[in-house]
């Protein structure tokens, strides 16, 4: 087939944030292809004002390419600039544009495909010509807390533009597909060898989870305005003898806010590779989700880790959870049914447990990150040979 056209990533989402799919997708993506991950501005008072004075900052790793990172291959960049304050996105805009220009003609980029996960990075391609768009919509960041002024207009440009649209799950995926005539849906994946790391006797007990009583049931994954903290609040009062266990950042809710009782254990971000250690201390693992805008769409990927780990999981009744795991996940409507299915789980007989084995393995035979990463790019190939270019050459290419 010959080289595979490189990849610029646009991302909200830091790289060493939560380990989830934009680095699922861009680590496989980099076996066969260069793929440069670009986030958000860095701000620093000694850096030089955007956007003549913005500069590209590089991982660098100990060893392979002195700009990939150590594990994945994939290049992280970093524009750094000053603090441009309120009202500052425009010059902010047109950094982005200079320095991806640079960053093209600099590491010698041909064709390249710019995959977004944020809309608000669509002005970074401005300046480039010979550009394929592709959009993966893991999430809608309209009904997030906080959305960005302008991320709905920005929306509606990349999916005019865009050759293939992708969506994180099938709420999702419907809601697209109204707004864009190619949108094709892969729900996320799971490594299934790294999570059943949780099966292992030998893995030991985190240290911060040891003074934690058993049992405990968990949470694993960003803590923020989708969680139902009414709901933890209830559950942990009416089951003061289990230890509810919390395992991620907390984002965008002020941690004053954060139900506080003497069972429930906040443990903040942890390392992917530590995961499968405290899923194997959870005798349930729960999805504790408030059904609100920021839930309407959403695909859990915790939803298969915790499959992969085997742990019994409870979760609220998120649409795309019932509609594809309501066979496997038990599904609680309010504080009662959650604690009445909290307290099954912990006592499921063995029988139980083997038919609840069936079901998940036959589950995540289907959703492995390999196959979904293979299968989105051959949709690519097929949207962009039917859609040569995105949209027109600029009439000039100038050089600051």
């Amino acid at each position: 087939m010959g080289p595979r056209p490189p990849i610029l990533c646009f991302s909200h989402l830091r790289w060493d944030f939560v380990w989830q799919r934009p680095q699922q997708l861009m680590t496989r993506f980099a076996r066969d292809r260069r793929v440069y991950f670009i986030e958000e501005p860095v701000f620093e008072d000694a850096a030089g004002p955007a956007p003549d004075g913005a500069a590209l900052r590089f991982d660098r790793a100990p060893s392979g390419s002195p700009r990939a990172t150590a594990s994945s291959g994939v290049t992280v960049v970093r524009p750094v600039c000053q603090d441009p304050g309120p009202g500052g996105g425009p010059v902010l805009d047109a950094a982005y544009a200079r320095l991806v220009e640079a960053l093209v003609d600099d590491e010698g980029l041909e064709d390249p495909v710019a995959w977004f996960y944020t809309p608000m990075l669509l002005p970074a391609i401005d300046r480039l010509r010979n550009v394929r768009i592709a959009y993966d919509a893991m999430d809608e960041l309209t009904l997030f807390r906080f959305a960005p002024a302008g991320l709905a207009d920005r929306e509606a440009s990349l999916l005019r533009r865009a050759a293939i649209t992708f969506a994180g799950g099938a709420s999702l995926g419907e809601a697209k597909a109204r707004r864009h005539a190619r949108v094709r849906t892969f729900s996320s994946g799971v490594e299934v060898d790294h999570f059943r790391k949780a099966l292992s006797p030998a893995l030991p007990v985190p240290r911060d989870l040891e003074a934690w009583p058993v049992p405990r049931v968990g949470y694993v994954g960003v803590i923020d305005e989708r969680i139902d903290y009414d709901l933890l609040r209830e559950v942990a009062a009416r089951r003061p003898g289990v230890t509810w266990a919390m395992v991620g950042p907390v984002v965008k809710v002020d941690r004053a806010d954060l139900p506080v009782a003497p069972n429930i254990a906040y443990l903040g971000q942890k390392a992917y590779a530590t995961l499968p250690a405290y899923l194997k201390e959870f005798a349930a693992c729960m999805m504790p989700f408030a059904l609100n805008d920021a839930t309407r769409f959403i695909s859990p990927t915790k939803t298969l880790e915790y499959m992969a780990a085997h742990r019994p999981i409870v979760s609220t009744p998120v649409t795309d959870v019932v509609r594809a795991f309501g066979e496997v996940v038990t599904i609680a409507r309010d504080a009662d049914a959650f604690v009445d299915a909290i307290d099954r789980a912990l006592v499921e007989e063995p029988d139980q447990r083997r038919a609840r084995i069936d079901r998940e393995e036959a589950v995540l035979r289907a959703h492995s990150w390999d196959a979904i990463a293979g299968a989105m790019d051959r949709e690519m190939d097929a949207a962009f040979a039917d859609v040569r270019w995105c949209f027109p050459l600029p009439p000039q290419r100038g050089r600051d």
